[in-house]
């Protein structure tokens, strides 16, 4: 039940921020060069010409023996715990660039939230994207590449492969992920079993080049440069790619201004590898496989686990696949987790007590304490330490899953434990919050009386929830770096909805993480 409505809710920004912008131009469209199997660019004998002014409406076609793609779902409802008809009555293309605004750096709370947004089995929304915004204001496709920018090629991949690739933006992304995979075969195959949809030129010289016939890749490339289908950077690298001798002889490329994942795998194939640092977090996938340097994986994990992206037991493996070549950077990094991993395999809680604080500060650098917390909290908080480590295997357990269980069993040593033990328990009354933002946070789970807005009470009453649990996300993550007004605005809307849990971490990691801005 809601409780008393108060205040306004801000208008948020209804126009979404640009969506990815490097996925390899690799189907092609009609009307385009690589519409077609030769990429024609004039009337076929027969055809009707179409002259200039002459108007064609747009058409919206559904086929009824395929899945609604906008149903497709990796979470069952039964799972997370979300309504089936959440989306409700909010226009579609409005999810959409809700979905596609920028909360990369957001707490982890909030980002598990939105995550399950992208993948949870819901029912459409209601009012659907028509005519010129079916492709831009497709929810599904807001989803994806939502994931995409967290880097979360697998789940993205599989959310797609459900849906099907019948469509020619599903298929660019199947075949962008399988890429970056390493999975090339595959997304060569996904291409040449699609029928109705036609691979541009360059990703079609691509696949006859891996499937080895060269005749036919030539050949493509000398039709496609009389049909003026590629740009110069695009000609002069496939020209390499197909030349293995040009390639050795003509000197290096310079680097590609906006690399798609085809441009780096042609690339990686001519012997100019791009480094993925300065790439979107979804190329450091790449850098994963293991003929990849060890410190070149390490930190593409890194990359990949601030963003979630990725199984904290994999990190661990990375950290302690062998003893640091070095010292500084992630080097200091391996070998503080490696020491404390070892303290705790031995349980030498003296160890432990030596070893907890370097890990903890090495890891707290480059933010990714909810990793030390996933991989060792349990461990920790199960050992007798003396005060300044249990301090700290203290504060790693609220940011995990048992944080309920930790709160439970500690005794607060302060009053700040006790007001992250009030947080973690939902409840704050009576507790002295020692900051402006604790005070914030108290306001919130001080009473079971959810007050919201009087914009967040329409959106819920309305059949939007899932348009305000979107917003109440940006509230938080925007309100982190500043305003706790807004943080309040949003985690009382996320317990209104019933998502206790997520507003209970939110708060506990606002307060441990310490994102201020």
């Amino acid at each position: 039940m809601l409780g008393l409505v108060l205040g306004t809710l801000p208008a948020a920004a209804e126009a979404p921020l640009s969506a990815i912008d490097w996925l390899s131009p690799s189907v092609a469209t009609p009307g385009h060069p690589g519409a077609g199997s030769m990429w024609r660019m004039t009337p076929m004998p027969g055809e009707a010409p179409v002259g200039p002014g002459t108007a064609i409406e747009d058409i919206s076609v559904v086929a009824l023996d395929r899945p609604d793609p906008e149903a497709a779902g990796l979470v069952p409802v039964a799972r997370s715990g979300l309504p089936r008809g959440l989306w409700g009555v909010t226009p579609e293309p409005e999810l959409a660039a809700l979905m596609r605004k920028e909360r990369l750096d957001t707490l982890p709370a909030i980002r598990d939230l939105l995550q399950l947004l992208m993948l949870a089995e819901l029912d459409p929304p209601k009012i659907r994207a028509q005519g010129a915004d079916r492709v831009a204001g497709s929810l599904f496709l807001a989803r994806v590449d939502r994931l995409l920018d967290l880097g979360a090629l697998e789940p993205a991949f599989a959310l797609l492969e459900q849906a099907g690739p019948a469509d020619p933006e599903r298929l660019r992304r199947l075949f962008d992920i399988a890429l970056l995979l390493g999975e090339e075969d595959r997304a060569c195959a996904m291409m040449s079993r699609t029928p109705g949809i036609a691979p541009a030129p360059p990703a079609r010289i691509y696949c006859l080049a891996r499937a080895g016939d060269w005749g036919a890749a030539e050949l493509a490339l000398t039709t496609g440069r009389g049909l003026g289908a590629f740009d110069p950077a695009t000609e002069l690298l496939l020209e390499h790619f197909l030349d293995p001798e040009l390639a050795e002889e003509g000197g290096d490329l310079p680097f590609p201004e906006r690399p798609s994942p085809l441009t780096f795998r042609m690339m990686e194939a001519i012997g100019q590898p791009l480094a993925t640092t300065g790439l979107p977090v979804a190329f450091a996938q790449a850098d994963l496989r293991a003929n990849t340097g060890w410190k070149a994986r390490i930190e593409a994990a890194e990359r990949l686990a601030r963003l979630g992206s990725i199984d904290a037991n994999q990190v661990l493996g990375l950290y302690t696949e062998r003893a640091a070549a070095a010292s500084g950077g992630v080097w200091d990094r391996v070998a503080a987790v490696a020491a404390l991993d070892q303290a705790l395999t031995a349980g030498d809680a003296a160890a432990v007590a030596r070893a907890l604080p370097p890990a903890h500060d090495a890891m707290k650098r480059i933010d990714l304490l909810p990793y030390l917390a996933a991989l060792y909290a349990p461990q920790l908080t199960a050992l007798a330490l003396p005060p300044e480590a249990a301090g700290l295997a203290f504060r790693l357990g609220l940011l995990s899953e048992r944080y309920e269980t930790v709160a439970r069993d500690h005794r607060p040593a302060d009053p700040t434990e006790a007001f992250l033990i009030g947080l973690a328990q939902g409840n704050t009354a009576g507790l002295e919050p020692p900051d402006a933002r604790a005070a914030a946070l108290k306001a919130v789970f001080d009473s079971p009386a959810l007050i919201v807005t009087e914009r967040y009470a329409a959106l819920m009453s309305e059949d939007r929830l899932g348009e305000a649990l979107l917003r109440a996300a940006e509230d938080v993550t925007d309100g982190a770096r500043g305003d706790d007004r807004r943080i309040a605005f949003g985690l009382t809307v996320l317990r209104a909805a019933g998502l206790e849990r997520v507003a209970r971490r939110a708060a506990l990691e606002l307060m441990l993480l310490e994102r201020r801005g």
